[in-house]
């Protein structure tokens, strides 16, 4: 069992230049995974603006794809749909391909997020779907992961794009002196934007979900 994971991109159709977004879109997934290395097959593009990947946990995608949203400059997101389940190799002359639950629960769960973003709450960038056959452990998982997500893209769906970078350095473990110096600011400027954005409500709870002490 695995995490299948489908991104898209939020508004594509509306985008002036989509190749150039995409470009900063493989930047920015690459610089996310060299900076915490957790993806098993890091999102690559498949067709459209769809892109596909593989966590080996729930812990590891929740954390590989929040530093992806926190990377990623106002104008260009993600949403994300997660799904638990086994996906396995399918023989083709055109190459790897994958097949199986877990992604047909990821697709389930990003047409949950495109169903979910018209009504009460907009900012939801990310769910999660088990495939059939869950016990009870990982079902109750999934129920608090995703009410953990809903908050957590509120969040990270209210920050500014300075915000977010800074969000992002704390979590990769920049202090805040190396910060400011980075952003031309100053170091009680950088806390006190951190502290707006709720970032270390952000940075204490990827820490409780990984089991780690912050």
């Amino acid at each position: 069992m695995v995490i299948a994971v489908i991104a898209d991109i939020v508004g594509s159709r509306k985008l002036d230049d989509r190749v150039a977004a995409q470009r900063v879109l493989d930047d920015t997934i690459a610089r996310a995974e060299r900076d915490t290395p957790l993806a098993s097959q890091p999102l690559t593009p498949t067709v459209g603006d769809e892109q596909q990947g593989v966590y080996r946990n729930l812990e590891d995608a929740m954390t590989g794809l929040l530093m992806i949203q926190l990377a990623l400059p106002d104008g260009i997101a993600f949403r994300f749909g997660l799904g638990v389940g086994a996906i396995r190799a399918v023989d083709s002359t055109h190459g790897a391909l994958t097949d199986g639950p877990g992604w047909w629960a990821a697709r389930e769960a990003i047409e949950t997020v495109h169903a979910r973003e018209p009504r009460a709450v907009p900012r939801t960038r990310s769910w999660i779907v088990g495939a059939p056959g869950q016990d009870e452990v990982m079902s109750s998982t999934i129920g608090a992961s995703n009410a953990y997500l809903l908050v957590r893209d509120e969040l990270v769906g209210a920050m500014n794009e300075r915000e977010r970078r800074l969000t992002y350095g704390r979590l990769i473990g920049a202090s805040q002196r190396e910060l400011a110096e980075q952003e031309g600011i100053t170091q009680p400027s950088v806390s006190k934007s951190l502290r707006s954005a709720g970032a270390a409500a952000l940075i204490e709870g990827l820490a409780a979900l990984r089991g780690e002490t912050s």
